[in-house]
């Protein structure tokens, strides 16, 4: 779909802003954030996830990780995919996407131009409002086939959020880092298939998957967790 961005100022000219919002940096960051610019900076791929890209092939994508300041502290952006895409229905998840031919090179600025790109699609944001600070290593979706970028972002200028395009995109909301870190709200999930892995209860939603094991690493590594029951068990069905 064209951006709010394409429509307003054209496809051209639109590509030429979006590229000086890809810029990275960490300066002017607030200082609640500087643990989580520290990891970045030295994480390895292992220590996110133990599914790491193949060698070759899987679709290049990209995610906006955009941390937040609200009426509750810190706070992360998340959405609600529909519940009829074919790929992860109704999952709450990063706002991001597949990279497109425009949004530039893949090993270069394109997975940073795709996830501000995405997010605005999805979720209404406005780019220039958003700091990115870092790009972790990339990671994999096994089931879908992506091999994905995490962006960083700090949300200096907030700007209205919602879903664009309900046939893509079910809710935009915001979770409270404290949530995120309070143990009542942490459980493991357990799939069919024996899989398990970290998620979140908040905001009326079970996070789970790649996107909260991404959250369950950052908050790791940022010193930020609280211990939590991990024998706490939410089964997933087949169709997940």
């Amino acid at each position: 779909m064209r951006s709010a961005r394409e429509q307003q100022y054209g496809k051209e000219d639109a590509g030429e802003m979006a590229g000086l919002e890809a810029a990275v940096t960490g300066e002017g960051l607030p200082e609640w954030l500087a643990p989580v610019a520290r990891v970045a900076a030295t994480i390895e791929p292992p220590q996110l996830s133990r599914f790491l890209p193949p060698e070759s092939g899987g679709r290049q994508s990209a995610v906006l990780i955009l941390f937040g300041h609200g009426p509750r502290g810190p706070e992360l952006l998340l959405m609600e995919r529909a519940g009829t895409l074919r790929s992860h229905a109704g999952q709450p998840s990063f706002p991001g996407g597949a990279l497109d031919p425009e949004d530039g090179d893949p090993e270069g600025s394109g997975p940073v131009q795709a996830a501000l790109r995405e997010a605005e699609e999805e979720t209404g944001l406005d780019p220039s409002g958003v700091q990115v600070f870092a790009v972790l290593p990339r990671l994999y979706i096994p089931v879908s086939g992506f091999v994905v970028t995490p962006v960083l972002g700090w949300w200096r200028r907030p700007s209205p959020v919602g879903a664009v395009d309900q046939a893509e995109t079910a809710r935009v909301f915001t979770v409270p880092v404290a949530d995120l870190t309070n143990p009542a709200h942490r459980v493991t999930t357990r799939h069919p298939s024996g899989h398990t892995g970290p998620a979140f209860l908040v905001e009326n939603a079970l996070v789970w998957g790649f996107t909260a094991g991404v959250i369950d690493r950052i908050l790791h590594y940022a010193g930020w967790e609280i211990p939590w029951d991990r024998d706490k068990a939410v089964p997933l069905d087949w169709r997940s």
